[in-house]
């Protein structure tokens, strides 16, 4: 079974499918940082208020260690315990799409920060900043919860390994960053700061697919041991996402404390809210909020991008495609 102690070689016959049809279609998403336009960027920072400023250098530090965490507890806990060659195919390219995104948020520092000492802050903020290092104190928590799991043995050891990955796919992944795109994509619709939105519109991209490969996991392992997701384990599932939309609501108290017109402390929960009863729906659980998605902006990420052919380089490829186009030619 998926969670059997080992590492199954065998990929014929193939157990799990899907998991190497994911594989194969995220490196169809393939993209590079060096695609991505920063120029418009630079003036837009001048643009923007004191409080939407605010906002961005407390968006970049969060950024500036947010991924590395997630490739930490992909590499320390995930890879060794899912017991599935495809899904190991799936893991690794995870793992170069997380290295790409921390590319991604290394370059947008260096561009948005060129201050050495700015970017120093960044960097520790983690550390320094108590709305970021409460959600860095929770992802470590749950992190070093299975660091001593070498084997998943008994039927806690599994139950202890799936919180953890349930904790990366629906908190971190899938509320943190949630939340992160959102602040992105309110700016946006304002005009303002397309490289860091057509960045974050691959990143999106991404961590999409990351949830969804780990929802399909945790589907086939409910199929084959549905006595590990009993009460307990939907009661902690249910307080571990809570305290994830506590964490959250400070780093948004945090961001939003110079007020900011169109965004208010008050949708940031009910977004969170919202986003939160997609995360229990996607295990099979009862939504706990009556939320709706106050974002009409948000709304729109569910629809391919469409770019003005003469304005911006389209970022709808499945794979970025190199060449010259001549208009002159005899057909």
């Amino acid at each position: 079974m998926l969670l059997d102690p080992g590492f199954e070689l065998t990929l014929r016959p193939m157990k799990y499918p899907l998991f190497y049809e994911m594989y194969r279609n995220a490196i169809k998403n393939t993209w590079t940082v060096e695609e991505i336009d920063f120029s418009t960027d630079l003036s837009d920072l001048q643009k923007l208020t004191e409080a939407e400023s605010h906002l961005i250098k407390r968006l970049v530090a969060f950024f500036a260690t947010g991924d590395t965490i997630v490739a930490n507890n992909l590499v320390l806990n995930l890879y060794q315990h899912i017991n599935s060659p495809e899904a190991r195919m799936y893991l690794s390219r995870q793992l170069y799409e997380e290295a790409l995104h921390i590319q991604f948020y290394l370059t947008l520092l260096d561009t948005y920060l060129p201050n050495e000492k700015d970017r120093t802050e960044a960097f520790t903020a983690i550390e320094t900043i108590p709305s970021i290092k409460q959600k860095g104190d929770f992802c470590f928590k749950w992190i070093n919860s299975i660091n001593d799991l070498n084997k998943l043995e008994t039927r806690e050891d599994r139950k202890s390994f799936l919180l953890n990955l349930i904790c990366f796919a629906t908190c971190i992944e899938g509320l943190f960053f949630f939340a992160a795109f959102a602040y992105v994509y309110f700016l946006r619709s304002k005009g303002l700061l397309h490289g860091l939105a057509a960045g974050t519109n691959w990143v999106f991209r991404d961590e999409s697919c990351h949830m969804n490969f780990a929802f399909e996991v945790i589907n086939n392992i409910r199929k084959e041991d549905p006595t590990l997701f009993d009460k307990d384990l939907e009661h902690k599932i249910y307080f571990m996402i809570e305290e994830a939309i506590d964490c959250e609501m400070i780093f948004a108290k945090d961001l939003l404390n110079l007020g900011i017109a169109g965004l208010s402390i008050k949708d940031m929960k009910e977004y969170l809210r919202y986003v939160a009863n997609q995360r229990f729906l996607a295990l099979g659980m009862a939504p706990a909020y009556n939320a709706k998605n106050p974002f009409q902006f948000m709304e729109l990420q569910d629809v391919q991008e469409l770019t003005n052919f003469f304005e911006r380089r389209v970022a709808a490829y499945q794979v970025g495609i190199e060449g010259t186009v001549s208009f002159t030619e005899d057909f």
